[in-house]
């Protein structure tokens, strides 16, 4: 099956017009700039959530998640989900 195109048939006209014109091909979709100090944020946060996390929990709780995560794992890779 073939695939669908995203793109509008309005942009479709605008790239084959300006391929055969021989115009720089207009983008179709502009990326949003991100804002520098947000992504610091996240970034700062996401570095130490993992290590919080783990040290917030008791030895007991740890040994539960990782009992789980370790499930979901062989799950998925044996096809029983």
């Amino acid at each position: 099956m073939p695939k669908r195109s995203s793109t509008d048939l309005n942009q479709i006209a605008a790239r084959i017009v300006a391929q055969t014109t021989g115009q720089p091909l207009p983008s179709i979709t502009p990326k949003p700039a991100k804002h520098p100090a947000a992504v610091a944020l996240g970034r700062l946060g996401g570095l130490k959530g993992g290590k919080a996390r783990a040290a917030a929990m008791t030895p007991a709780r740890r040994k539960a998640v990782a009992a789980a995560a370790a499930k979901a794992r062989w799950s998925k890779a044996t096809g029983a989900a």
